[in-house]
């Protein structure tokens, strides 16, 4: 039996309006581009541009709560701040030294292919046509998402292929709308989509019942239940199996800079696999016999040289912002409002494994 034949929910209003296009947005982009001066930094030259510059520009989500959200003294606080944190602890030797830009979807990546951010760290799936054709390097999986729906709990959904007929919230142009779609066509079933222009622009949809449910990566669909009436009234479900691997990003033809980006995610993920934390980082570099923990430590030097970095790289991320665990912890796990289960965000070797690792650091 179709959705829409056994909702009893009020009438809604029509969907919203279509987000801005893309070439719009690669428009106002370009102009703002021009009128700041930006220059992307030539093959190779990212952190040596960083470097003279003295601050990391880090492109982050317009406002998501648990990843990337100013706090109430309008300091920005989350998952994906805290990575660039970190990167630029290793980088300039402070982990403040950054300047968080704010993207909405639709420009996210050409402000990264500009040159207007160094790093883009909010919430991008890791795709073969982001990966090859637009030239683009992901630095690696920092958080494994899956695809979901947000759903009133009183309308007792089981699963997606009960929403056959249903209004389904949004962001257009994007790996969530695509998969949607092929999930529904690949069962024979429809939908319709209420295009909005961000999570946030989402949840305000889906709050005023302009759509029946709301699609987006599941970490998303959280923070959205995090701040909508009664968080309790309402279920996330996922999409079938649709995984939305998400990491930070960099241009391509700077492999320096992609090493630097990639293994600063893999020291805290390491950090966290040798027990090392922002409060015992110290003693540890004084104490550690254990010879990985050296090499991440600086205490064995030569390592933080491959990446044009000094050694103590690591050591002062770490112990400046924290292992991943306590990144995801005070963000979006147990200790905040988000409260996520690490899932398959967990190390290889917890006692429920995830699929978190880190290669060696030899």
């Amino acid at each position: 039996m179709g959705f829409l034949a056994v909702l009893t929910l009020a009438a809604c209003n029509g969907p919203s309006d279509r987000p801005t296009t893309d070439q719009a947005s690669t428009k106002a982009a370009a102009s703002q581009t021009a009128e700041t001066d930006l220059k992307v930094p030539k093959s190779g030259q990212t952190l040596k541009v960083v470097k003279a510059r003295g601050v990391l520009l880090c492109g982050i989500n317009t406002g998501l709560a648990g990843f990337a959200l100013k706090d109430n003294r309008g300091v920005w606080r989350g998952f994906d701040v805290d990575y660039c944190r970190a990167l630029s602890a290793a980088v300039l030797g402070d982990a403040n030294r950054v300047q968080f830009v704010p993207l909405d979807t639709a420009s996210r990546l050409t402000a990264l292919q500009s040159g207007k951010v160094d790093v883009l760290a909010r919430n991008t799936t890791w795709t073969l046509q982001r990966d090859v054709a637009m030239d683009l390097d992901f630095a690696g999986v920092s958080y494994f998402d899956g695809q979901g729906l947000l759903a009133p709990r009183a309308l007792k959904l089981q699963s997606a292929a009960d929403l056959n007929g249903a209004r389904i919230c949004v962001q257009g142009n994007t790996t969530t709308q695509k998969a949607l779609d092929e999930y529904f066509k690949g069962r024979g079933l429809s939908y319709t989509a209420v295009l909005v222009p961000s999570e946030a622009g989402g949840r305000l949809a889906y709050q005023a019942e302009k759509c029946d449910v709301f699609s987006a990566d599941i970490s998303a669909l959280a923070a959205a239940r995090s701040l909508v009436n009664s968080p309790d009234s309402h279920v996330i479900l996922p999409v079938g199996a649709v995984m939305q691997p998400l990491g930070p990003v960099v241009r391509g033809q700077d492999q320096q800079w992609a090493h630097i980006t990639r293994w600063t995610l893999n020291a805290l993920i390491m950090a966290e696999e040798l027990g090392l934390t922002s409060k015992g980082v110290e003693q540890a570099r004084k104490t550690s016999a254990v010879p990985e923990t050296r090499r991440l430590l600086g205490v064995e030097p030569g390592f933080g040289q491959m990446l044009g970095l000094d050694d103590g790289w690591a050591y002062r991320a770490i112990g400046q912002v924290g292992n991943y665990g306590e990144i995801f912890e005070r963000n979006i796990g147990a200790q905040s409002p988000l409260k996520l289960e690490r899932g398959l965000n967990a190390l290889w070797s917890a006692p429920h494994p995830g699929l978190l690792y880190s290669p060696p650091l030899i």
